[in-house]
């Protein structure tokens, strides 16, 4: 189990949470989600990075460092889930199963938020759950990779 490595990435506008649209977002800081995905990536034995931008182009490299060097990805490409043909091709190009989670439930939003580019390369996606989409995601990539996903 020990041994495998997880990239956790948030997009755009995420480094605002706890503050931004409490009633869409819930009022979770991303300090305090990667701190409850660290505490389930300890219990699950998978060690896990984080990384935030509002930088398309620095998610983009993220991924496709992540070859060879992740065996699974987590990502709430936020702002750019109906819109980065960039992020899909780094997910398709890396080859690392990757998983979709937002906090919200995109599909009870408004018409322009229910298409997810990046979905055909994922291994699935969670969504609406808040702060435990990340956990849940964290929990099936582990599931998917061959781990107990229960701790």
């Amino acid at each position: 189990m020990a041994g495998k490595r997880i990239l956790v990435i948030h997009g755009c506008n995420l480094n605002l949470l706890g503050s931004r649209e409490p009633e869409i977002y819930g009022s979770a800081a991303l300090d305090e989600i990667d701190q409850q995905v660290a505490a389930l990536a300890e219990q699950l034995g998978v060690e896990v990075s984080f990384l935030q931008s509002n930088h398309e182009g620095e998610v983009i490299e993220a991924i496709q460092a992540a070859r060879g060097t992740a065996d699974g990805i987590v990502i709430n490409p936020a702002g750019w889930t109906t819109s980065s043909v960039g992020i899909l091709d780094a997910v398709k190009a890396a080859g690392v199963p990757t998983v979709e989670v937002h906090l919200s439930n995109i599909y009870a939003r408004e018409e322009f938020r229910r298409h997810s580019v990046l979905a055909p390369a994922t291994i699935g996606q969670i969504c609406g759950f808040g702060a435990q989409s990340y956990l849940l995601g964290l929990r099936a990539l582990a599931r998917h990779l061959g781990l107990s996903a229960s701790p």
